[in-house]
């Protein structure tokens, strides 16, 4: 169970870095030559999403890497990544995936710890 959070955190994180860095890069280009109306135009939180781009999937990656050695540290750390993409950055076409594996991730590394199961 351990090596599925620890495979499920790893590619969330990577494919949430994806979907960070389109939606760090958004926000800056919106920002240096301004919106076109009705086709780009600038998100509501600015910082918001600039943050969570950063943070989000680092959280998962790191959540992933935590696995065997701290499954209990591991599953909060993978659920608020989930969270926070959830957040930042709604539920799509593209960041289905890494919010659901996030999610997931964090409860079977849960799962893991109270069970003892491997």
């Amino acid at each position: 169970m351990r090596n599925t959070v620890l495979i499920l955190g790893i590619i969330a994180g990577l494919w949430g870095m994806l979907i960070g860095f389109f939606g760090y890069g958004y926000t800056q280009f919106i920002e240096w030559f301004g919106e076109i109306p009705d086709v780009a135009e600038q998100v509501d939180h600015v910082q918001r999403t600039q943050l969570i781009s950063l943070i989000g999937p680092i959280l998962a990656l790191v959540g992933g890497g935590m696995a065997h050695a701290r499954p209990l540290l591991s599953g909060p750390v993978l659920l608020v990544s989930g969270a926070l993409m959830y957040w930042g950055f709604e539920f799509g076409a593209f960041t289905m995936f890494p919010i659901t594996m996030s999610l997931v991730a964090g409860t079977l590394a849960l799962i893991a710890h109270f069970t003892k199961g491997d």
